[in-house]
């Protein structure tokens, strides 16, 4: 008799949602020191807290954790003595109890307990550090606060004034208005230096208060000092006149911290907005334009060189209504602003990491044909070489001193982890959690288009299916739609469905990463075109597997991928039920209310006129999921609103005997375009496989007590 299979963590929500991830990794300059930070559950089951952990770059030691707080921490990175840097709202043991918001901490090259460095009332959002030199921090400032003399103390005030008169209103002059999920103002962010403050003499009126004790410790260098006293400091403000246009992302440290490239927007009329790439010069605080910005280019700062003479970054066209954007690798000579075209030839879109220590290649990531492999860009010749040929994406890198490369990779087979590469070896370090067992297989499966073109995917299949058990399909479509399924993701995992029995299909349809350019144009301004037949494509090819039970296929996606899941409703009746999370409806309604209409204006002109789902809805013959939070800025709740209130009223689908809908509409208050708190996460998974079970396997959903609900069919 045959053993039978242990359960996963996938086959019980509640395992699944404590399993602890590892999210990045941060490397030391001599390359002895290998940091990640892990995502934990906290005691309430209601949030993840982030740790700091160390992890042996030889692969001997096991993993080791460092940092231990209620709040969590973020943004390890090393300074050139080896000292380790991170964010946290953790409170100062020395402090007076006050709330605290998010500081500067860091641990000792030679160990220790973490201790404060610097905070401030408005905070601090990320740390970075030079090589050689340098510590810097992202953090936001208001407005008042920018011109002046002293702007944290003006800062400070201005926080303070509007918290005491509860003001909470924000004046805006650009597009700009919100981010994902965040509003933006009245403050913004901004780069500062973080340096040792400046020696002053006391005032008559502190001198007069202070113990003479302490006097006398302070100026007595014969009594003793903790060895672990830290230096007082101070943040100096290096993009005085910025404003709100300072792009954190691509932000590029010099090697010896005597610069540091941004990337700069620029609103112009009607909306829209161009993109440069400023030096900021940190002895003198200030910034200039690099690169200067130009209609129709976009630019990204990436890694500097070495010498500091070069920087390799990102330019390319912006989309149009009938032209995709593009993405070029470009040698930006420092010292002239010239940006020279690099690896013509090289047609994905790359993103450039670090320099190697000779200052010859660069070290790349770009998706490819469902991974994510690691290239090197040899500078003079323009070549690029493949490191990487596991199935793996990789999702950050970094160079020792002696060219090793350190990578964090993961699959759809594992999550991520932190691995060592020497040449064509990778070798998986101890990390600080094993992989998880997965309760199927993951196969990789293709067809070819109507016009001749490979579309390929992944197929997540549970353990058992076969010919005489196969198993039912489920079709997910990833969001983007620049992207790709290459990367495991603990919040669009196939695995709780595959545990559950079914069949996952995660396909790269027309406007997917990694397969040319030419791909993504097939797809561009088109959406209902290439994108919908390249997904009815891999599925009929998928389900003509004899594995694959085709009688109750259904389809699901979010954000790009509920969109086609909204396509798919009003176009085929083919799928038993479709589940739509975070998605585009009404495109006319979609792109002025985003928070990057200017973008969306670029592109939106043809979709809005032949390719906006709301126009199928009386086509709709299928039961539909509706899921959508209110938080949600990219694609706004009045999508999921919409939708809702149109399916009700005008699908074709009607309501049964006693007035009930087939759809349902699954509502978070407080979540965003993901659904991040781990009890909601939960919900998510329950409603969305209560769903399913109802309407492939006729099953009564079992819905969780927490919705509050008499039974599964009164909403």
């Amino acid at each position: 008799m045959s053993r039978r299979r242990p359960e996963t963590p996938f086959h019980d929500l509640q395992h699944f949602i404590a399993y602890p991830r590892v999210n990045e990794l941060a490397l030391s300059p001599d390359g002895k020191r290998l940091a990640t930070i892990v995502s934990t559950l906290d005691a309430k089951k209601t949030r993840y807290a982030n740790a700091v952990w160390e992890l042996d770059p030889a692969g001997e030691a096991p993993a080791r954790r460092v940092t231990r707080s209620a709040k969590g921490e973020s943004g390890a990175a090393f300074d050139a003595e080896g000292n380790l840097y991170f964010v946290s709202a953790r409170p100062d043991p020395d402090g007076d109890g006050d709330d605290p918001v998010a500081a500067l901490w860091m641990v000792p090259a030679a160990g220790g307990e973490a201790r404060l460095v610097i905070s401030r009332p408005g905070g601090i959002q990320a740390v970075l550090t030079g090589r050689g030199g340098g510590v810097f921090v992202v953090a936001p400032l208001m407005p008042v606060a920018e011109h002046a003399d002293d702007p944290e103390k003006a800062d400070a005030e201005a926080r303070k004034q509007r918290k005491e008169k509860k003001v909470a209103a924000i004046l805006h002059t650009d597009a700009a208005v919100r981010y994902w999920d965040a509003d933006l103002g009245p403050d913004a962010a901004h780069l500062f230096v973080l340096e040792d403050a400046p020696i002053t003499e006391p005032s008559d009126e502190d001198a007069d208060a202070a113990d003479p004790a302490d006097a006398e410790a302070a100026t007595d260098p014969t009594l003793p000092r903790t060895v672990d006293a830290v230096a007082p400091k101070r943040l100096r403000l290096l993009t005085k006149g910025l404003g709100s246009h300072l792009s954190s992302h691509g932000l590029s440290v010099a090697p010896d911290g005597s610069f540091v490239l941004a990337g700069r927007t620029i609103p112009v009329a009607l909306g829209d907005r161009l993109t440069s790439i400023v030096k900021v010069d940190v002895a003198e605080g200030t910034w200039t334009d690099l690169v200067a910005g130009v209609t129709g280019t976009d630019y990204t700062p990436g890694p500097v060189s070495p010498d500091g003479t070069r920087a390799l970054v990102v330019y390319g066209r912006t989309g149009t209504a009938t032209m995709a954007p593009s993405h070029e690798l470009g040698l930006l000579d420092i010292a002239s602003g010239i940006v020279s075209p690099i690896a013509d030839a090289f047609d994905q879109w790359a993103s450039p990491i670090a320099w190697y220590p000779a200052g010859d290649a660069v070290l790349l990531q770009a998706d490819q044909d469902g991974r994510g492999p690691l290239f090197r860009l040899d500078v003079a010749s323009g070549g690029v070489t493949q490191l990487t040929h596991d199935d793996a994406a990789y999702g950050g890198a970094a160079i020792a001193p002696d060219g090793t490369v350190y990578g964090a990779r993961s699959s759809y087979a594992y999550p991520t982890e932190v691995v060592r590469i020497d040449g064509d070896s990778v070798t998986r370090l101890p990390n600080p959690v094993e992989r998880p067992e997965l309760p199927g297989t993951l196969v990789e499966v293709e067809t070819t288009s109507a016009d001749g073109v490979r579309i390929r995917g992944w197929l997540a299949l549970p353990h058992g299916a076969s010919p005489e058990k196969p198993a039912p399909l489920l079709l997910w479509i990833h969001g983007g739609p620049l992207g790709s399924w290459n990367a495991w993701s603990w919040r669009w995992t196939p695995w709780n469905m595959v545990a559950q029995g079914y069949a996952v299909l995660l396909p790269d349809p027309a406007l997917s990463t990694g397969y040319g350019q030419d791909f993504i144009e097939r797809g561009w301004g088109t959406w209902g075109d290439a994108p919908y037949t390249d997904l009815m494509a891999i599925t009929d090819a998928t389900e003509a597997r004899d594995d694959i039970d085709s009688r109750k296929t259904i389809a699901m996606g979010g954000s790009f991928g509920g969109y086609m899941a909204n396509w798919i409703a009003g176009h085929t009746d083919r799928f038993a039920a479709i589940v739509t999370h975070a998605s585009l409806w009404a495109l006319d309604q979609f792109g002025p209310t985003t928070d990057a209409p200017y973008y969306w204006a670029r592109e939106m002109g043809g979709l809005v006129e032949g390719h906006s789902p709301h126009t199928s809805v009386g086509e709709i013959r299928t039961p539909m999921l509706v899921i959508h939070g209110d938080k949600d800025y990219r694609v706004p709740i009045g999508e999921g609103l919409r939708l809702w209130w149109e399916l009700l009223s005008k699908s074709g689908l009607p309501a049964d005997e006693k007035g009930q809908s087939p759809h349902r509409f699954l509502y978070f208050p407080d979540e965003n375009h993901w659904i991040l708190q781990p009890q909601h996460a939960r919900v998510w998974y329950e409603v969305v496989l209560g769903f399913l079970g109802e309407h492939v396997h006729g099953r009564t959903p079992t819905l969780p007590a927490t919705l509050g609900l008499r039974d599964a069919a009164t909403p």
